[in-house]
Parts: C-alpha cells; sequence; structure tokens
C-alpha cells in the first residue's frame, strides 16, 4: 500500500465544486487520506495551479498536521494554529489561509500535494512555501497527490 489522497468533494481529474473556490463560498474541501509509510510523524499539505498566468500560484500551505491524523474536514477555520494541529503558511495572495480555485480564464487544474514527513517542521505560522519546501528537504517520507480542476 501507499499514501493515497481523496475528497468526498471531487474525484480525481474531476471539477471541484463552485462552493470550494472564490466564486462560491471559497472554503477548504474535505481531504482524507489512508496509508501513510511507517514512522510519518507529520503531514504537510501544498495546494497549487500550476496554470497561473504568471507562473505557480500557492492556494494552501498547511504543515505540522498530526502523524495520526488521517482528514481534513471542510471549511478549515484561518488560524494561523489550528486546534487540531497545523500551522498554516503563506499563500500567494500573502495570506496564512486556504484561497479556493479563482482563474482569470479558461480551466486550470489544482493539485492537492500531502507529504508524510518523519519529523514536523517546526516553522512559525506564515513560513513562506520556500521555507516549507526547504524544512521538508530529507523528511519525505510519501506523497500522495489529488488533482482537481475549476474553469470560468
Amino acid at each position: 500500500m501507499s499514501l493515497t489522497l481523496t475528497s468526498p468533494a471531487f474525484s480525481a481529474g474531476g471539477k471541484i465544486p463552485r462552493r470550494y473556490t472564490c466564486d462560491g463560498d471559497d472554503i477548504s474541501p474535505p481531504l482524507e487520506w489512508q496509508d501513510p509509510p511507517q514512522g510519518t510523524k507529520a503531514f504537510a499539505l501544498i495546494v497549487d495551479d500550476p496554470d497561473a498566468p504568471r507562473g505557480t500560484w500557492v492556494h494552501w500551505v498547511l504543515f505540522d498536521l498530526p502523524g495520526s491524523a488521517r482528514s481534513i474536514a471542510e471549511s478549515v477555520p484561518a488560524e494561523a494554529k489550528l486546534e487540531t494541529g497545523g500551522t498554516h503558511g503563506k499563500n500567494s495572495w500573502g495570506r496564512s489561509d486556504y484561497g479556493g480555485p479563482c482563474p482569470p480564464a479558461g480551466t486550470h487544474r489544482y493539485f492537492f500535494r500531502l507529504y508524510a514527513l518523519s519529523a514536523p517542521l517546526a516553522l512559525p505560522a506564515g513560513a513562506t512555501i520556500e521555507q516549507v519546501r526547504r524544512a521538508m528537504e530529507g523528511r519525505i517520507l510519501g506523497e500522495a497527490e489529488l488533482m482537481g480542476t475549476y474553469g470560468r
């Protein structure tokens, strides 16, 4: 078995419902995973859009989720540190929360990538994507990806 990431809100390669986009409620979708590698102590989640006109746009950075976690509920609060465990990093809007799909035109792909880590990153809230990626180096035990689309 290997780490898998799914959502009850949309299927792999399917359309992300409007509710989870800037055209809807702009709340984070529910996510579920299973079969993390042995030794997983924490998870990190990065959501980005490689089809953005000015290069990859980061929609969500969430790290230091507990190693025992197997899901993220819908509508994660925009708090620096979550009660359930986890810390928000900065997205491309400069905010420390989820920012839903919001393509200027056409259909874009949105990649939800979950990383199983051998240790928490212990970075401060609001860490940049670069800081998170650097801190993950040498700690990634496994990775899962879920891609959804959204267009206007």
